[in-house]
């Protein structure tokens, strides 16, 4: 018998071999499943990261937009500040040159005066040396009332006393309680008899009665009161003309007067819109106010007035005058109006009437 021949490959040396790459794959299996575990918490924990950057960035896109918008409107206020600035300048350019204009026309108003005032001078002292009366002692007989300064003050006024028809406008609004806006505030909550007992007042009073008994004996004059409204101080005489040498219709002015407690708002829309009324119309004015009005022709709508504002409603006052009449004023200034003076001397230059402010003291 044939001996078979033994060879390498026989079937248990296949299965071994099988058995061995069955666990070489059943091992990589493993390993493979380890991996793709690991790898899917890996990507898992990216696209964590992925989501949170791009919430990120389109918060940060929403901000961009935010501070574009920020961006382009400071950049419309600075163009509406620059634009302002620029208006402010001009403004102030031009209030430069009228306020030298003024300073030109005031010194020239000074040198005239101080020629009047030397003529005037040369003159009494030629009357004293040819003895001739003092013009106190030619007027002083022709007065109804006597209201006596010190010393001469009273002929140092510069007001354009003379005319028929002398009208006189006296504010009585609550400004004329004091010359702060903190006295004015705390006055105007008092009583009536605090009110009429207040320094500003009196001044207006007494300076309202040197007027009316400084005007010419000849002449015809009206009181008038104005505050939000205008209404003759003397009650039934309103359209009518009183008589300046009359001491019956004199004291009735100033006792009116000396009654009338300060109040409300100021409208000099309806203090000079009596000379229109008054028949035949004056031919002279003397206003005793404190500053520039508050309020035009109708009520204002809001609580507050600008500075502006005040000088557009003097403004349209001043235009509703009629023309050809001189006004004077008297201004007691009143704190933090600053343009009233300015306003008023111009008032006073294109109607050719005058402007004062008196000393504390006068008359």
């Amino acid at each position: 018998m044939k001996r078979r021949s033994i060879s390498p490959f026989s079937l248990s040396f296949l299965d071994i071999m099988f058995c061995g790459f069955g666990a070489v794959v059943l091992l990589v299996l493993i390993l493979n499943t380890d991996t793709v575990r690991a790898r899917n918490a890996v990507f898992a924990d990216l696209r964590s990261e992925v989501v949170r950057l791009e919430q990120e960035v389109i918060a940060g896109r929403e901000q961009m937009v935010t501070a574009r918008n920020s961006l382009a409107a400071v950049d419309d206020e600075l163009v509406t500040t620059r634009g302002e600035a620029e208006r402010i300048i001009e403004t102030i350019k031009t209030l430069e040159i009228e306020m030298a204009r003024m300073e030109n026309e005031t010194l020239a108003s000074k040198e005239h005066i101080n020629e009047l005032a030397s003529d005037l001078k040369s003159q009494d002292e030629d009357k004293k040396r040819l003895g001739a009366p003092r013009p106190a002692e030619q007027d002083g007989g022709t007065k109804v009332r006597k209201v006596q300064g010190e010393g001469d003050r009273q002929y140092l006024t510069g007001l354009k006393m003379g005319g028929k028809r002398v009208l006189i406008l006296v504010d009585v609004s609550a400004s004329m309680l004091g010359e702060t806006i903190v006295n004015v505030v705390r006055r105007r909550n008092m009583d009536a008899a605090s009110k009429r007992s207040a320094p500003k007042w009196q001044r207006a009073l007494k300076t309202a009665d040197w007027l009316v008994s400084n005007l010419p004996s000849t002449a015809r004059f009206q009181l008038y009161v104005f505050n939000t409204r205008a209404s003759a101080a003397v009650s039934g005489t309103d359209g009518n003309w009183l008589l300046a040498s009359s001491r019956k219709d004199v004291d009735a002015a100033i006792r009116a007067l000396r009654q009338t407690v300060p109040g409300e708002g100021t409208s000099l829309y309806h203090a000079l819109a009596v000379a229109g009324k008054l028949s035949p119309r004056p031919d002279n004015i003397l206003l005793v106010t404190d500053g520039l009005p508050t309020q035009g022709r109708g009520k204002p709508t809001g609580t507050t007035v600008s500075a502006d504002e005040r000088l557009q409603h003097f403004q349209a006052a001043a235009r509703a005058l009629p023309s050809g009449i001189p006004v004077n004023t008297v201004l007691l200034p009143m704190e933090g109006d600053a343009w009233a003076a300015a306003a008023f001397w111009k008032l006073a230059q294109d109607t050719r009437g005058s402007f004062m402010t008196p000393a504390r003291d006068w008359p």
